[in-house]
């Protein structure tokens, strides 16, 4: 069996689950809380940052890039027109640039720091950097998560999925993101119905339940979660 070192609110993690569920596996979830630097999985991944991911004969992939892109090295070709990654070049640029565009640009400017302030810190011992949200950095990411729908918003209104005709990495990272945010109730939906379908779209799919049974201890997510006609 596949193990995912992941945590439940990590969305770099949850794009490999996402990915994970197209492809039709469900691994073994191991939760990782990367303060803690534990031995264990340090070996695994000197980096210590999920998620990271275990083959069925040892070998170990880190991070989401890697992960997704050795899934469609050995297994994109089985999926055929399903495939998460297009035939042509120049179509995988767009998809790449895109992935690239919501786990990085994305997180650095909204996840990470709603993720960070109002998830870890909670969990986190005060001597680890632990405690109360930062909410100037709390209201920036709230602010610039705008930004990030608009751009969502555009995509989805000229092509049937962000990158092009097929469902792709770029959707499944752009999910990811935010079904965090989606979590802590942080995203203005009311504010672009052009997002709020795509996103509708893409978490209805099979691949998006196990996302949407995630819980943590002391912290409920959003009335609107896991309600697929929110």
């Amino acid at each position: 069996m596949i193990t995912l070192y992941h945590h439940p609110i990590c969305p770099h993690s949850r794009f490999v689950r996402l990915l994970l569920g197209e492809y039709g596996i469900e691994p073994q979830l191991v939760e990782e809380n990367v303060f803690e630097r534990r031995r264990d999985f340090l070996i695994l991944d000197p980096a210590g940052q999920t998620p990271v991911l275990v083959e069925q004969d040892g070998m170990v992939v880190p991070g989401a890039g890697p992960i997704a892109e050795y899934f469609d090295e050995t297994r994109g070709l089985a999926l055929g027109k399903h495939r998460l990654l297009p035939d042509d070049p120049a179509s995988r640029v767009e998809v790449r640039r895109l992935f690239d565009w919501f786990s990085r640009k994305f997180f650095d400017e909204v996840t990470n720091w709603l993720v960070t302030e109002k998830v870890y810190k909670r969990y986190m011992p005060r001597e680890r950097g632990g405690g109360a949200p930062d909410m100037e950095l709390v209201r920036a990411a709230r602010t610039n998560i705008r930004t990030h729908l608009r751009y969502i918003a555009y995509l989805a209104g000229g092509r049937k999925w962000l990158a092009g005709d097929r469902l792709s990495h770029a959707d499944l990272a752009a999910a990811a993101q935010l079904s965090c945010v989606d979590f802590l109730g942080d995203v203005p939906w009311d504010e672009n119905e052009g997002a709020k379908l795509w996103y509708a779209k893409v978490k209805s799919r099979p691949a998006f339940r196990s996302l949407l049974a995630d819980r943590l201890p002391g912290l409920s997510p959003a009335p609107i979660y896991a309600d697929l006609d929110f």
